[in-house]
């Protein structure tokens, strides 16, 4: 998943998003379980997509905070 030219998430982290949602989606198609738990894990899928992306997002930028106070060092 990428944003502009700001890359969030590695080749294999993008892998594992696609195969959560698609799992997600087949889960919600055609499993016959109440409206509820399909809600249910359609708002568990979300969050762990955007907890990914923000902890992901957190480290690069930590990461090249601490590039910068070492080259200023």
């Amino acid at each position: 998943m990428s944003f502009g030219n700001l890359r969030v998430f590695s080749g294999i982290q993008e892998g594992l998003i696609l195969v959560l949602m698609l799992v997600t989606m087949l889960v919600v198609i055609y499993v016959d379980i109440e409206f509820i738990y399909k809600v249910g894990i359609v708002v568990f899928a979300i969050a762990i997509v955007f907890l990914s992306t923000l902890a992901s997002a957190m480290l690069r930028l930590q990461k090249e905070l601490r590039e910068n106070q070492l080259k200023q060092a």
